[in-house]
Protein backbone atom coordinates (compact mmCIF):
# COMPACT_ATOMS: atom_id res chain seq x y z
CA UNK A 1 0.00 0.00 0.00
CA UNK A 2 1.06 3.39 -0.81
CA UNK A 3 0.10 4.34 2.45
CA UNK A 4 2.08 2.03 4.47
CA UNK A 5 5.40 2.96 2.07
CA UNK A 6 5.03 6.63 3.99
CA UNK A 7 4.98 4.89 7.54
CA UNK A 8 8.11 5.51 8.70
CA UNK A 9 8.41 9.61 7.88
CA UNK A 10 4.93 10.09 9.07
CA UNK A 11 5.86 8.08 12.58
CA UNK A 12 8.89 9.85 12.76
CA UNK A 13 8.14 13.47 11.80
CA UNK A 14 7.94 15.86 14.80
CA UNK A 15 5.40 18.11 14.60
CA UNK A 16 6.62 20.48 17.18
CA UNK A 17 9.99 20.94 14.75
CA UNK A 18 7.97 21.46 11.72
CA UNK A 19 5.87 23.99 13.31
CA UNK A 20 8.56 25.80 15.11
CA UNK A 21 10.47 26.06 11.38
CA UNK A 22 7.34 27.63 9.61
CA UNK A 23 8.45 31.39 8.43
CA UNK A 24 4.44 32.54 8.53
CA UNK A 25 2.79 30.19 10.61
CA UNK A 26 -0.46 31.07 10.05
CA UNK A 27 -0.84 30.06 6.40
CA UNK A 28 1.46 27.37 6.38
CA UNK A 29 0.06 25.78 9.07
CA UNK A 30 -3.35 25.91 7.22
CA UNK A 31 -1.73 24.46 4.36
CA UNK A 32 0.02 21.82 6.38
CA UNK A 33 -3.18 20.51 7.97
CA UNK A 34 -4.66 20.48 4.70
CA UNK A 35 -2.24 18.08 3.81
CA UNK A 36 -2.05 15.73 7.13
CA UNK A 37 -5.87 15.81 6.52
CA UNK A 38 -5.95 13.99 3.54
CA UNK A 39 -3.43 11.94 4.87
CA UNK A 40 -5.86 11.16 7.61
CA UNK A 41 -8.51 10.51 5.35
CA UNK A 42 -6.25 8.24 3.18
CA UNK A 43 -5.78 5.99 6.08
CA UNK A 44 -9.18 6.00 7.87
CA UNK A 45 -9.88 5.09 3.87
CA UNK A 46 -7.57 1.83 4.29
CA UNK A 47 -7.94 0.86 7.50
CA UNK A 48 -11.03 -0.80 6.82
CA UNK A 49 -9.76 -3.33 4.49
CA UNK A 50 -6.49 -3.93 6.22
CA UNK A 51 -8.17 -4.79 9.05
CA UNK A 52 -10.62 -6.88 7.17
CA UNK A 53 -8.00 -8.79 6.04
CA UNK A 54 -6.10 -9.38 9.03
CA UNK A 55 -9.69 -10.58 10.21
CA UNK A 56 -9.67 -12.95 7.47
CA UNK A 57 -6.34 -14.39 8.28
CA UNK A 58 -6.70 -14.77 11.35
CA UNK A 59 -10.11 -16.94 10.93
CA UNK A 60 -8.03 -18.79 8.18
CA UNK A 61 -5.59 -19.60 10.71
CA UNK A 62 -8.15 -20.66 13.03
CA UNK A 63 -9.90 -22.58 10.49
CA UNK A 64 -7.35 -24.49 9.61
CA UNK A 65 -5.94 -24.92 13.17
CA UNK A 66 -9.13 -26.70 13.77
CA UNK A 67 -8.63 -28.77 10.88
CA UNK A 68 -5.53 -30.21 11.97
CA UNK A 69 -6.77 -30.77 15.42
CA UNK A 70 -9.95 -33.27 13.88
CA UNK A 71 -7.48 -34.86 11.87
CA UNK A 72 -5.58 -35.33 14.68
CA UNK A 73 -8.59 -36.84 16.58
CA UNK A 74 -9.34 -39.15 13.67
CA UNK A 75 -5.90 -40.18 13.44
CA UNK A 76 -6.00 -41.46 16.90
CA UNK A 77 -9.60 -43.06 16.67
CA UNK A 78 -8.01 -45.06 13.64
CA UNK A 79 -5.17 -46.15 15.48
CA UNK A 80 -7.40 -47.14 18.48
CA UNK A 81 -9.47 -49.18 15.64
CA UNK A 82 -6.53 -50.96 14.68
CA UNK A 83 -6.67 -49.46 11.50
CA UNK A 84 -2.97 -47.77 11.22
CA UNK A 85 -4.15 -47.58 7.15
CA UNK A 86 -6.97 -45.05 7.71
CA UNK A 87 -4.71 -43.98 10.30
CA UNK A 88 -1.86 -42.80 7.11
CA UNK A 89 -4.47 -41.51 5.27
CA UNK A 90 -5.61 -39.01 8.39
CA UNK A 91 -2.13 -38.32 9.51
CA UNK A 92 -1.39 -37.57 5.93
CA UNK A 93 -3.92 -34.69 5.62
CA UNK A 94 -3.21 -33.25 8.82
CA UNK A 95 0.55 -32.49 7.56
CA UNK A 96 -0.81 -30.94 4.52
CA UNK A 97 -2.87 -29.03 6.50
CA UNK A 98 0.26 -27.90 8.84
CA UNK A 99 2.41 -27.25 5.85
CA UNK A 100 -0.89 -24.86 4.81
CA UNK A 101 -0.69 -23.57 8.38
CA UNK A 102 2.53 -21.76 8.10
CA UNK A 103 1.67 -19.81 4.55
CA UNK A 104 -1.48 -18.87 6.92
CA UNK A 105 0.08 -18.04 9.51
CA UNK A 106 2.86 -15.95 7.76
CA UNK A 107 0.09 -13.87 5.76
CA UNK A 108 -1.99 -13.26 8.91
CA UNK A 109 1.51 -11.85 10.63
CA UNK A 110 1.72 -9.63 7.84
CA UNK A 111 -1.99 -8.53 8.02
CA UNK A 112 -1.25 -8.06 11.15
CA UNK A 113 1.45 -5.77 11.22
CA UNK A 114 -0.33 -4.02 8.55
CA UNK A 115 -3.40 -3.31 11.02
CA UNK A 116 -0.90 -1.83 13.37
CA UNK A 117 1.27 0.70 11.20
CA UNK A 118 -2.19 1.81 10.12
CA UNK A 119 -3.36 2.25 13.47
CA UNK A 120 -0.20 3.54 14.50
CA UNK A 121 -0.22 6.27 11.37
CA UNK A 122 -3.80 7.04 12.35
CA UNK A 123 -3.22 7.92 16.12
CA UNK A 124 -0.32 9.60 15.43
CA UNK A 125 -1.94 11.43 12.91
CA UNK A 126 -4.80 12.61 14.81
CA UNK A 127 -2.42 13.73 17.48
CA UNK A 128 -0.72 15.80 15.53
CA UNK A 129 -3.84 17.32 13.70
CA UNK A 130 -5.08 18.26 17.71
CA UNK A 131 -1.46 19.71 17.99
CA UNK A 132 -1.91 21.95 14.93
CA UNK A 133 -5.43 22.88 15.45
CA UNK A 134 -4.40 24.25 18.79
CA UNK A 135 -1.23 25.99 17.45
CA UNK A 136 -3.68 27.64 15.24
CA UNK A 137 -6.49 28.60 18.01
CA UNK A 138 -2.99 30.04 19.98
CA UNK A 139 -1.96 32.26 16.58
CA UNK A 140 -4.91 33.17 15.48
CA UNK A 141 -5.60 34.42 19.55
CA UNK A 142 -2.22 36.19 19.23
CA UNK A 143 -2.73 37.81 15.79
CA UNK A 144 -6.04 39.47 17.32
CA UNK A 145 -4.27 40.56 20.62
CA UNK A 146 -1.82 41.83 18.48
CA UNK A 147 -4.57 43.36 15.28
CA UNK A 148 -5.95 45.34 19.12
CA UNK A 149 -2.86 46.57 20.34
CA UNK A 150 -2.07 48.12 17.10
CA UNK A 151 -5.36 49.71 16.61
CA UNK A 152 -4.72 51.03 20.45
CA UNK A 153 -1.38 52.52 19.09
CA UNK A 154 -3.08 54.32 16.60
CA UNK A 155 -5.69 55.51 19.01
CA UNK A 156 -2.86 56.84 21.06
CA UNK A 157 -1.20 58.47 17.98
CA UNK A 158 -4.51 59.87 17.11
CA UNK A 159 -4.72 61.32 20.74
CA UNK A 160 -1.45 62.59 21.19
CA UNK A 161 -2.02 64.35 17.56
CA UNK A 162 -5.38 65.64 19.51
CA UNK A 163 -3.51 66.75 22.07
CA UNK A 164 -0.99 68.65 19.85
CA UNK A 165 -3.43 70.72 18.13
CA UNK A 166 -5.22 71.49 21.07
CA UNK A 167 -1.88 72.69 22.56
CA UNK A 168 -1.83 74.93 19.10
CA UNK A 169 -4.66 76.39 19.63
CA UNK A 170 -4.12 77.35 23.62
CA UNK A 171 -0.76 78.69 21.92
CA UNK A 172 -2.74 80.62 19.79
CA UNK A 173 -5.49 82.20 22.14
CA UNK A 174 -2.69 83.14 24.49
CA UNK A 175 -1.45 85.16 21.73
CA UNK A 176 -4.53 86.83 20.12
CA UNK A 177 -5.24 87.63 23.99
CA UNK A 178 -1.75 88.85 24.62
CA UNK A 179 -2.48 90.89 21.07
CA UNK A 180 -5.51 92.06 22.75
CA UNK A 181 -4.15 93.08 25.62
CA UNK A 182 -1.59 95.30 23.96
CA UNK A 183 -3.59 96.95 21.62
CA UNK A 184 -5.77 97.93 24.92
CA UNK A 185 -2.83 99.49 26.75
CA UNK A 186 -1.80 101.19 23.28
CA UNK A 187 -5.13 102.72 23.24
CA UNK A 188 -4.92 103.39 26.86
CA UNK A 189 -1.72 105.03 26.07
CA UNK A 190 -3.11 107.44 23.25
CA UNK A 191 -5.54 108.78 25.68
CA UNK A 192 -5.84 112.54 25.77
CA UNK A 193 -4.68 113.75 29.65
CA UNK A 194 -7.66 114.69 31.33
CA UNK A 195 -7.92 119.01 31.91
CA UNK A 196 -8.95 119.22 35.46
CA UNK A 197 -9.94 122.60 35.17
CA UNK A 198 -11.94 122.25 31.93
CA UNK A 199 -14.42 119.48 33.88
CA UNK A 200 -14.72 121.92 36.41
CA UNK A 201 -15.61 124.03 34.01
CA UNK A 202 -18.36 121.88 33.07
CA UNK A 203 -19.44 121.78 36.31
CA UNK A 204 -20.02 125.27 37.20
CA UNK A 205 -21.85 125.78 33.68
CA UNK A 206 -24.51 123.51 35.08
CA UNK A 207 -24.75 125.03 38.48
CA UNK A 208 -25.56 128.60 36.46
CA UNK A 209 -28.31 126.98 34.45
CA UNK A 210 -30.21 125.34 37.23
CA UNK A 211 -29.95 128.81 38.86
CA UNK A 212 -31.27 130.56 35.76
CA UNK A 213 -33.97 128.17 35.96
CA UNK A 214 -34.46 128.78 39.59
CA UNK A 215 -34.87 132.31 38.87
CA UNK A 216 -37.56 132.23 36.35
CA UNK A 217 -39.54 129.66 38.37
CA UNK A 218 -39.48 132.47 41.05
CA UNK A 219 -40.50 134.90 38.54
CA UNK A 220 -43.62 133.13 37.41
CA UNK A 221 -44.72 132.57 41.09
CA UNK A 222 -44.25 135.69 41.92
CA UNK A 223 -46.72 137.25 39.11
CA UNK A 224 -49.15 134.47 39.71
CA UNK A 225 -49.00 135.40 43.37
CA UNK A 226 -48.06 132.27 44.91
Amino acid sequence: MSILARFQDIISSNINAVLDRMENPEKMIDQYLRNMMKDLAEVKENTASVMAEETKAKRQVDDNDAEVKKYTELTKKALTAGNEADARVFLKKKQELEDIGVGLAKTYATAHENASKMRQMHDKLASDIEKLKGRRAMLKAQISVANTQEKLNDMTKSAGKAQGAMSSFQRMEEKVTQQLDEANAMASLNEKPVDEAKSLEEKYALDQSSAAVEDELERLKGEMGL
